[in-house]
């Protein structure tokens, strides 16, 4: 009886086995739970129904299909492009750029894989903006360019709701003939800036010698004006002092000779003469008015 049983009521719960995994996998698939970063773009038999999320976003079973879309920064890279100058100069150019989808419902409709339209596009882009530059500028202005491309592909791409922030550059390769001669051409740089700053010292130094000797002159003039002046002063100092002693002993002189009579002077005379005629070759003048003395004083003896 019992075995009987368990025949007719194991298919039942096969059946039911059977439903609840279909009522799970349904439920499963019904149910979505978006991170903050993702938006679930719904597509009800077709048509879409919009973003939804974050959170818990119900869908109708074989009804709602659901595609998921990142709204985070996203980076990516274009590797190695051959690209003409604008003077004919093969150079290679990677870079990298930067995307964040803004709208997630154009970015599922208007196009069918954006990144790989975008890479496209910044290639081509990339050459064409490299085409009209030349090699030297292409070296120099690179934010220039990093800011063109991004400008084009932002233009580009905003009509499938991705907005380009940014791109960079990452590596410019010149053909070898080229680093070659930018090698040189650096070396020669170097070796004038060195003789520029060697001659801009060796200027500075004489300059600051010559400024240093004028200095050293100026004082030397300087000191010798002021020995000079106080030379001057001393010798000024020292005639005044000898006038003034000479004109003291003349007025000395003159107070005592008041008092000497002729009879003094004419013997004081004759003393001179004597001094004057002890020597051998001593010759012996008699002014004219040394008779007229010499009488005065015979007479005044007689």
């Amino acid at each position: 009886m019992s075995q009987a049983l368990l025949a007719s009521i194991f298919p039942l719960l096969c059946f039911a086995l059977i439903a609840l995994a279909i009522v799970a996998v349904v439920v499963a698939n019904s149910i979505r739970i978006m991170p903050e970063y993702q938006r679930l773009v719904i597509f009800r038999l077709g048509r879409s129904r919009g973003t939804h999320g974050p959170g818990v976003v119900l869908l109708w079973p074989f009804i709602d299909t659901g595609v998921k879309v990142d709204l985070r920064e996203q980076v990516r890279e274009v590797p190695h492009q051959t690209s003409i100058t604008k003077d004919n100069a093969p150079i290679s150019i990677d870079f990298l750029w930067y995307y964040k989808v803004v709208d997630g419902e154009q970015s599922i409709i208007q196009v069918g894989n954006f990144e790989m339209a975008a890479a496209g596009i910044a290639t081509t882009t990339l050459r064409s903006v490299i085409g009209g530059i030349a090699l030297d500028e292409v070296l120099s202005q690179r934010e220039h360019i990093n800011q063109t491309l991004r400008v084009k592909l932002d233009e580009i791409t905003e009509r499938w709701g991705v907005k380009v922030t940014n791109v960079e550059i990452r590596e410019i390769i010149p053909p070898r003939d080229v680093q070659d001669a930018m090698n040189k051409q650096l070396a020669a740089e170097r070796t004038r800036r060195a003789l520029v700053t060697q001659s801009t010292g060796e200027r500075e130094a004489a300059i600051n010698v010559a400024e240093g000797q004028k200095q050293a002159a100026i004082l030397a003039a300087e000191g010798e004006r002021q020995s000079n002046i106080l030379r001057a002063e001393g010798d000024k100092q020292s005639q005044l002092l000898r006038a003034e002693g000479f004109s003291m002993a003349l007025n000395q002189i003159f107070s005592v000779a008041q008092n000497v009579d002729g009879k003094t002077m004419s013997l004081q005379y004759l003393e001179t003469l004597k001094s004057i005629g002890a020597s051998p070759s001593t010759k012996y003048i008699f002014p004219m008015e040394f008779t007229s003395l010499l009488s005065g004083f015979v007479g005044k003896k007689e």
